[in-house]
């Protein structure tokens, strides 16, 4: 598919934008000030494939810890700063590789510059983020309503805020927790600005709805080439963020390292627990690295046939199973070897 040609935005040592890979984000739930849970949870967000992560920075102490944080950890870290422009300078003096603000709500256009000077002079980048739960109230008034439109426009009132001070190292984010008006505001901006997009779905839910509203959202916009940069938003760990966002990617074709899972949905011929035996193979795949797609499959007649794109897998039979390579048998175990059987010609791969 044809990604939207956008604007090209360094953040630490990766890109956002143009023909730049796109890249997964989450955000710590750790108290910042509590730097080392938080450096313990961003390197476990590293592990799991995060490329980018934001930090809350609630007052001057959460500030002071970024230096700790930033200094102890090799992702670009982004500082999520709410109304207090002083920690915005703070966090880029300590390190960061980029802001999340909102110009229009830190106060006067002089402490907008000057959080613009010092990031101009540290090449750190502002993600400006809208969200449809705080849309400003002239905008409530105007549209009587939260909507596409209200929220392409406070965007765009923050964008001219740092192109009148000459700031154009601009990340945008428009969330709205309505997936559908969420689709529709980040289809407006994108053909009215070339300023890399941040999409989200913000507060989709626990990790079972928001899955699916973030998976809708976020893949209709990424399968139309549009967006750079993404964060499924779930109350859970933030590690499960992270899967959910990379199995998008991976589905989309974006992702073409690591396992691609696939299994039959059972039915009356399946004679083995196939369930519990996906998951285990799942879960045991879960860190694998190798470009491999792996099939789990309950039927022996049709399984490999079905599944014969997979590079290898199971078709399970009555208290056995077979393991296939590219749809052809090579071996016929009993069911409660199916998963060792599985794993150690994995690893001959």
């Amino acid at each position: 598919m044809q990604r939207r040609n956008t604007k090209k935005i360094k953040v630490g040592n990766l890109y956002v934008g143009g023909d730049a890979p796109i890249t997964v984000q989450s955000m710590t739930n750790t108290d910042t000030r509590n730097y080392i849970s938080t450096i313990e949870q961003i390197n476990r967000l590293k592990d799991s494939g995060c490329d980018i992560v934001r930090c809350a920075v609630l007052d001057t102490e959460a500030c002071d810890a970024l230096g700790n944080i930033v200094s102890k950890v090799d992702v670009p870290i982004v500082a999520d700063i709410h109304f207090d422009y002083r920690l915005a300078i703070g966090a880029i003096k300590n390190g960061v590789s980029a802001l999340r603000i909102n110009p229009g709500n830190i106060g006067s256009i002089d402490r907008v510059k000057a959080v613009a000077e010092y990031a101009k002079s540290y090449g750190v980048p502002i993600r400006i983020g809208v969200n449809s739960g705080s849309l400003e109230k002239d905008l409530l008034t105007k549209y009587g309503k939260v909507c596409a439109e209200a929220l392409v426009e406070s965007a765009f009132k923050h964008i001219e805020i740092l192109e009148n001070i000459n700031f154009e190292n601009i990340v945008v984010s428009i969330k709205s927790s309505d997936v559908m008006q969420m689709i529709e505001s980040y289809r407006l901006i994108s053909e009215k600005c070339n300023y890399p997009l941040h999409l989200g779905v913000t507060e989709a839910g626990t990790a079972w709805r928001g899955t699916i509203k973030s998976s809708i959202g976020i893949g209709t916009l990424l399968a139309e080439g549009i967006g750079d940069t993404i964060r499924v938003s779930l109350t859970d760990d933030p590690i499960e963020e992270v899967k959910t966002a990379r199995e998008i990617l991976k589905a989309l074709g974006y992702i073409k390292s690591g396992v691609t899972f696939i299994s039959c949905p059972t039915c009356g011929r399946t004679q083995i627990n196939l369930i519990k035996l996906a998951h285990e193979v799942e879960d045991k795949l879960a860190n694998t690295d190798k470009n491999i797609k792996v099939a789990v499959m309950g039927c022996v007649v049709n399984g490999p046939g079905e599944a014969k794109e997979a590079d290898i897998g199971i078709a399970g039979g009555k208290g056995e199973g077979l393991i296939f390579k590219k749809g052809e048998i090579i071996k016929k175990v009993k069911e409660e070897e199916l998963l060792t059987a599985l794993l150690e010609e994995i690893e001959k791969i």
